[in-house]
């Protein structure tokens, strides 16, 4: 047998194949630093909290004590109430920003500029001390009554969070009803559909994949919000975390275990928001994101698998 049949095998005999490549994994050195810094800040973060002299028994003394509950019970009611106003004044607000009538357009163009360009402090303040100003108010027949009885602690809690939301969510409806295409629309009124109804039916489901994220947030935000109003008299979870802490002389410790509840509800809320995120994603993805038990269970198998390959 030549050289050349040797080179070209033996007739009938399939080619032999390319050999498989070993792939060699590359080694992220910065990120074995960058993790070691992590743990070394936060070690040193800790070691610098165990030197403080810093009573951590009141914070279970008084975890579930009565007042701490009422105002975790107020500061839960608050949100709901504020996001309410502020949601529903949102859409008004949106659609009157989108409305082809310039009076309206103005209006709520005037509304969310002003509302959104002040603090939400001071807009608390100027409610609670509008009695300063107005020794009545008078509706007419409706109502009539002394300022400082009508503008109560929890009205003026009310009116500074939820009209201020209701700027945010204003211009947050109105990125969802724009991100909805206007042919769809056009559809809908060549159907015979009227304008409401086709916002009811056609625009605003579409537009809450859209509007639900940064809802979440916001409802989030507005937990935390509620803080503020404290200054305005009305009793919630921080001022009974405040009044504990001067009279049992543990004022740094009754903060901490206010920022733990705070902590606990914002993360209820954080899981809440992405199932409702979840649930208006069917339709815009092939695969829904996996909930974070089913990321739990993969994490696992992937480990089990690996330690019994190895």
């Amino acid at each position: 047998m030549t050289d050349t049949d040797k080179a070209a095998g033996t007739p009938g005999t399939p080619p032999a194949g390319p050999e498989a490549v070993k792939a060699i994994p590359v080694r992220h050195y910065g990120r074995y630093v960058s993790a070691v810094v992590a743990l070394a800040l936060l070690a040193a973060i800790v070691y610098a909290f165990s030197q403080g002299k810093i009573n951590w028994g009141a914070v279970p003394d008084y975890f579930f004590d009565h007042r701490i509950l009422t105002g975790v019970g107020k500061t839960l009611l608050l949100t709901v109430l504020s996001m309410v106003i502020g949601i529903v004044g949102g859409i008004v607000l949106a659609v009157m920003r989108l409305s082809k009538n310039p009076v309206t357009s103005s209006i709520a163009w005037f509304y969310i500029w002003f509302f959104r360009g002040t603090p939400v402090l001071v807009q608390l303040v100027v409610w609670f001390n509008l009695g300063l100003v107005f020794q009545y108010i008078n509706l007419g027949p409706l109502y009539k009554d002394e300022w400082s009885d009508f503008m109560t602690p929890l009205l003026t809690a009310l009116l500074g969070l939820g009209l201020n939301e209701a700027a945010y969510m204003a211009e947050i409806c109105r990125a969802g009803l724009l991100a909805v295409d206007e042919g769809q629309t056009e559809a809908a009124h060549a159907l015979g559909m009227s304008h409401g109804k086709t916002l009811r039916r056609i625009v605003i489901p579409q537009a809450m994949r859209v509007i639900v994220p940064p809802t979440g947030n916001e409802v989030i935000n507005m937990l935390k919000t509620t803080s503020l109003v404290s200054v305005v008299q009305y009793p919630e979870l921080f001022r009974y975390a405040q009044d504990i802490g001067q009279n049992s002389g543990a004022p740094v410790e009754m903060y901490f275990l206010a920022a733990a509840w705070y902590l606990i509800m914002t993360s209820v809320l954080s899981v809440g928001q992405y199932y409702v995120e979840r649930y208006y994603a069917r339709g815009s993805s092939r695969s829904l994101p996996p909930t974070p038990w089913q990321k739990v269970r993969a994490h696992l198998t992937t480990f089990s698998s690996r330690k019994v390959t190895a």
